[in-house]
């Protein structure tokens, strides 16, 4: 079975000493159980491993006896255990029984490593933020890259464009109408109708719907909370609009990318350029063929600048950089991260879709301490890029 860096990253934390829960997030269907199974079958080191993925599962005792379950172990064993909980988020108020048990074991000093996880990113965002800070480290999961996509599922580049790096959809590629279905009942209704609209108190939830059906749509492309406004029906108005984008960027499937700039300020006051978290998003949103996304420049042009972006959004969650673009007048830049001040990149994208060039340059004359790339160039390729064999900062 392939096996993901994740695996190594998260088994890696099991062979230190005893610090932070360690917490497992990320998009829907993207494999976080399977790679937390992988690690504890690797490990030779006693585990309990519990879901809460069952209907009776209704209140925090069931963590407080899958607990001490795992305390019995620990003490049988004489040695440190691990304990992994799936899908925590569904008990009402996990994140304080989890405090409370971890709390215990620390004063105590019994030695049970914590691994959490669960299918909502945003309810495990939530219980983190509300009872656990300064007690986890988070591992992102992401949606799978090129790399793995090439070596799991033998797919070529065409293939990672149209079809983007969800695992459980690989099976279906050859039949296009079946994947489709795939992903709207297994990834956006999910996430909008579960992670979402049971976890916010949304009062308009066709909107928010709308919102990410246009926004997926039109990945790679700007749109002004005015123009959202003036294509969605009883759109409300632009805070609601930014609120529902954040949401939606929280559950890891699309969002606003803000325009940089040196001054904060203006940062948060630019519009969006929408982009998904992964191009089989906008391939659902948008509804068009294989032959019309690969071989009709425009169409190719966003798939191939939403791949890019994608790629850059998921590498900036796993080592902590920003992303974001640029435009002065005429002048563009598809593509700027941030990785504190010292480190600063501006990507083109040659994509296939004609725009105004020299962005790179122009950016560079404001911004000298720029490293500057190319995408879809000899020097820079789109495959090796994806890949992961171009450096984002310079050296």
């Amino acid at each position: 079975m392939f096996e993901r860096k994740l695996v190594g990253q998260l088994r890696d934390r099991m062979k230190e000493e005893r610090r932070f829960i360690q917490v497992i997030s990320g998009p829907r269907q993207t494999g976080k159980t399977t790679a937390l199974q992988q690690t504890l079958e690797s490990l030779s080191v006693p585990y309990h491993f519990v879901s809460a993925d069952d209907p009776i599962v209704v209140s925090v005792q069931w963590i407080r006896n899958e607990w001490e379950t795992a305390r019995v172990l620990q003490k049988q064993k004489s040695k440190e255990v691990i304990l992994a909980f799936d899908e925590i988020h569904k008990v009402p108020d996990w994140s304080s029984a989890v405090k409370a048990m971890w709390d215990e074991d620390t004063r105590k000093k019994i030695p049970i490593k914590v691994i959490i996880l669960g299918s909502s990113s945003l309810l495990i965002q939530k219980g983190l933020s509300e009872s656990l800070a300064g007690r986890f480290e988070i591992l992102y999961c992401s949606h799978w890259n090129y790399s793995e996509c090439k070596t799991a599922f033998k797919y070529k580049l065409d293939d990672f464009l149209f079809f983007g790096g969800y695992p459980g959809a690989a099976a279906l590629k050859n039949d296009v109408e079946r994947w489709v279905r795939y992903i709207g009942t297994s990834i956006v209704d999910p996430v909008i109708s579960r992670d979402i609209l049971q976890t916010e108190e949304i009062r308009k939830p066709a909107l928010l719907r709308s919102l990410f059906n246009l926004g997926a749509a039109y990945s790679a492309q700007e749109l002004s909370y005015t123009k959202i406004l003036g294509q969605l029906h009883d759109a409300g108005n632009t805070v609601t609009l930014a609120n529902y984008l954040e949401l939606l960027d929280k559950a890891n499937i699309l969002c606003g990318l803000l325009k940089y700039s040196a001054n904060r300020i203006r940062i948060r006051q630019s519009s969006p350029r929408l982009m998904v978290y992964d191009t089989s998003l906008l391939i659902w949103a948008a509804g068009a063929t294989r032959k019309q996304f690969l071989e009709m420049p425009e169409f190719r042009g966003h798939l191939v600048e939403s791949a890019v972006g994608a790629y850059l959004l998921a590498r900036g969650r796993e080592e902590g950089f920003s992303v974001y673009w640029w435009r002065e007048k005429e002048k563009e830049v598809d593509f700027v991260i941030e990785n504190g001040a010292a480190c600063l990149t501006a990507i083109e994208v040659k994509s296939g879709i004609i725009k105004h060039t020299g962005g790179g340059m122009e950016f560079k004359k404001i911004y000298p301490q720029a490293y500057c790339l190319t995408v879809g160039t000899p020097a820079c390729g789109l495959e090796d890029f994806l890949l992961g064999k171009i450096p984002l900062f310079s050296e």
